[in-house]
């Protein structure tokens, strides 16, 4: 990562960055000497994509349970039912 790319969001100081540990997801964070504002250039995501989701759903209106999905795509089987939950009405319609 070269100095153009560590620019502080809130004074826009591209000089004095100085690395500051990583976040809990492994991203790089970086202070600004001038105004102390700590900040991560390009953070990760933490969400999972919409064509897992859309894959989870399917398969729990097929018959798999929402513990089987979670156990599949390695993730929490609250992930799961709470997508359910929150797509029921657009299946519904």
């Amino acid at each position: 990562m070269d100095k153009q790319e560590k620019r502080c969001p809130r004074c826009g100081e591209t000089e004095k960055q100085h690395k500051r540990g990583l976040t809990a997801a492994g991203s790089q964070r970086f202070c600004c000497m001038k105004c102390k504002k700590t900040y991560t250039p390009e953070p990760k995501s933490h969400a999972y994509s919409e064509e897992v989701r859309q894959l989870a759903i399917k398969e729990h209106f097929a018959g798999v349970s929402g513990r089987e999905i979670g156990k599949i795509y390695g993730m929490s089987k609250s992930n799961v039912y709470n997508w359910i939950k929150k797509n029921r009405s657009d299946v519904y319609k």
